[in-house]
C-alpha cells in the first residue's frame, strides 16, 4: 500500500516498503526495518565508482530501458524531494545487469514470471558473483565492517533455501556488508615493494 506524497517506480506495480526520515536517526529503528532497494543501489554506485552512463548501461544489459531521469529518482535520500522508491523488480533486473556488466552474459537470462522477490540472500549471491569474490574477499570485506564470520556461516547464506545448514541473511548483515563493500572498494592503495629501501602504493582497479 502506497503512502500519502511517496512515489514507487516499478515495471509491474510491486513496490517496496517505505520508511520514514524519523526512522534513519533512531539508531534502534534501523533494526527493524528490511534494506531499502534505494540503499543497495546508492551503496553499489559509490562503493564501485559507477557513473550515471554505468548504471543506465547495468539496467539496460539485463533489459530494463532507464531514462537518466528516472535514475536520480532512484538514487535520491527518502527525505530528499523526487524521491522515488526503487521496487523489487528494477532492484533484480539491476543486479542482474551488475553481472552481465562486470562478467559478460553467459546466456540470455530467463524472463521473471509473476512477482519478483529479492531476498538479502539474493543481494549477497549476486554482487559475489559480479565482481568474483572469494571466500576470503567476502569475509573480509565483512570483517572491514566489524562482523567476524567463519567459513562455514559464509557458505550458509549461499546454499539453497531447502539445505539443512542455509542461513537467512539478516538485514544488519547486508547492512555490514555493503559497509565493508566501500572500505574494502576504496581502500586507496596496494602496498608495492621496488626494492629493498623503498615502498610505493599503486591505486586499486575498479
Amino acid at each position: 500500500m502506497k503512502r500519502q506524497g511517496v512515489e514507487y517506480l516499478s515495471d509491474n506495480n510491486l513496490s517496496g516498503r517505505f520508511r520514514s526520515v524519523s526512522d534513519f536517526t533512531n539508531p534502534l529503528n534501523l533494526l527493524k526495518h528490511p534494506v531499502l532497494a534505494n540503499d543497495i543501489l546508492r551503496k553499489i554506485r559509490y562503493s564501485l565508482d559507477l557513473t550515471d552512463r554505468e548504471m543506465i548501461q547495468i539496467f539496460h544489459a539485463s533489459g530494463q530501458e532507464l531514462p537518466e531521469i528516472k535514475l536520480h529518482t532512484l538514487l535520491k535520500k527518502e527525505d530528499e524531494k523526487g524521491f522515488v522508491l526503487c521496487s523489487p523488480p528494477l532492484l533484480n533486473a539491476f543486479l542482474d545487469g551488475l553481472i552481465i556488466f562486470y562478467r559478460g552474459s553467459l546466456k540470455k537470462p530467463h524472463p521473471a514470471v509473476g512477482p519478483v522477490a529479492v531476498s538479502n540472500n539474493d543481494v549477497l549471491r549476486k554482487i559475489r558473483i559480479a565482481l568474483a569474490c572469494k571466500d576470503t574477499d567476502m569475509l573480509e570485506v565483512f570483517k572491514l565492517a566489524g562482523t567476524s564470520l567463519s567459513k562455514s556461516e559464509l557458505s550458509a547464506f549461499f546454499r539453497r533455501k531447502d539445505h539443512k545448514h542455509y542461513k537467512e541473511c539478516g538485514d544488519q548483515f547486508l547492512r555490514h556488508f555493503l559497509q565493508g563493500l566501500a572500505l574494502y572498494k576504496k581502500r586507496p592503495v596496494q602496498r608495492k615493494t621496488v626494492s629493498r629501501t623503498e615502498t610505493v602504493w599503486v591505486k586499486r582497479k575498479k
